[in-house]
């Protein structure tokens, strides 16, 4: 059994190879997942979420300059080296965006940057507010290559912090629907009668109510936020995953080795997670590749509505949803960049699951 199991195993796995888009798709999805895990060690704003706001160069295009001048803050803030790759840099230092500075008998005199053609306000300070007198690493030439947001932040930045909750809402979610679904789906699949007629019900209830005003009823009663997001997709996804299971369970119990399994006086629980499981997972595996990218696009609508990840918080759905009247203003990118991530991710998550479709597809 184990033997041919492995061999099926293989030819899957050749067949799954031989797929162009696949193949593509799982090494996109792999990329994506560093880009996620490593946001604040690519980003050129690593600051915590991403949210060091100048609202003087607010909405500039992609590739735009302006020196910043970064005044040092007294406060310490006691952060360790794992806080700041995985969390971001808790900045307490202020940055000013300058168009010109001078420095003269140890007084920094810099005119703020000012755009459409006013005249920047003039400031002087005291070279002594630098470390050792020296203004050198305090001055820098700031390159935005995708432009800035309406507040001023760094989009490239604000894009690759925001791939973590796009990500994570896939894998989470995922999870608890398998958890839940191949709990429910095997139990009601297995026993039959009144167990299956209950659970039915159940199924038939949640599967009745739109998917979206279910999310936003859990997040109501949950509250807003992070997790609460992840947990109620979740919970709204493991519907499919239980009447896949079902209906795969019903036709495997009656099989030959179920019924060896049962002559050899194993019982329920190991005849259902041992035997006929690991024979059912092929479709289950195919749904999962489905629910990821659902789970993705529902994430976003909810950030789209405000019931999402909540400001300061970086989400490709509310960047777009802070963004979406710049289309008409002159300046869609704001909006279509975060959109196309959103599209791209979904687009890989779709062509691997109908590429592990036609691998696990032994009958050809």
């Amino acid at each position: 059994m184990s033997h041919k199991s492995n061999s099926l195993k293989q030819l899957a796995l050749q067949k799954f190879k031989k797929n162009f888009w696949g193949v593509f798709s799982f090494y996109f999805i792999v990329f994506v997942g560093l880009i996620s895990v490593f946001a604040y060690a690519l980003a050129p704003d690593n600051s915590e979420y991403a949210n060091q706001m100048h609202l003087a160069i607010h909405s500039k295009k992609p590739g735009f300059k302006v020196t910043i001048l970064t005044i040092p803050s007294q406060l310490e803030t006691n952060q360790n080296s794992f806080d700041k790759l995985f969390f971001g840099k808790k900045n307490a230092d202020t940055e000013i965006p300058i168009s010109e500075y001078k420095v003269e008998n140890g007084i920094l005199t810099y005119k703020e940057y000012a755009s459409d053609g006013l005249e920047g306000v003039e400031k002087t300070m005291l070279i002594n507010a630098f470390p050792n007198k020296s203004t050198e690493t305090y001055i820098k030439e700031k390159k935005f290559l995708l432009g800035t947001d309406k507040y001023g932040r760094d989009l490239l930045s604000r894009v690759l912090v925001g791939a973590r909750i796009s990500f994570f809402i896939g894998f989470v979610a995922v999870f608890i629907s398998l958890v839940i679904g191949v709990f429910m789906g095997s139990v009601a699949g297995y026993f039959g009668g009144k167990v299956d007629a209950v659970i039915m019900w159940i199924i038939n209830v949640t599967w009745s109510i739109p998917t979206l005003l279910l999310v936003i009823a859990i997040t109501l009663a949950l509250g807003k936020g992070f997790w609460q997001v992840f947990i109620a997709v979740g919970l709204t996804m493991w519907v499919e995953v239980a009447r896949v299971v079902r209906g795969q369970i019903i036709s495997a119990k009656e099989m030959q080795y179920v019924t060896a399994a049962r002559a050899l006086g194993f019982n329920d629980y190991r005849i259902i997670t041992k035997h006929i499981l690991p024979n059912i997972m092929a479709p289950v595996i195919v749904i999962s590749a489905a629910n990821f990218a659902a789970a993705i696009l529902i994430e976003s609508g909810l950030s789209f509505l405000g019931i999402g990840a909540q400001p300061p918080m970086a989400s490709w759905g509310a960047m777009i949803k802070d963004h979406y009247n710049y289309i008409i203003l002159g300046k869609p990118y704001l909006a279509i960049i975060p959109g196309l991530c959103i599209m791209s991710l979904v687009m890989a998550f779709m062509l691997i699951g109908n590429a592990l479709r036609d691998a696990l597809d032994v009958k050809d």
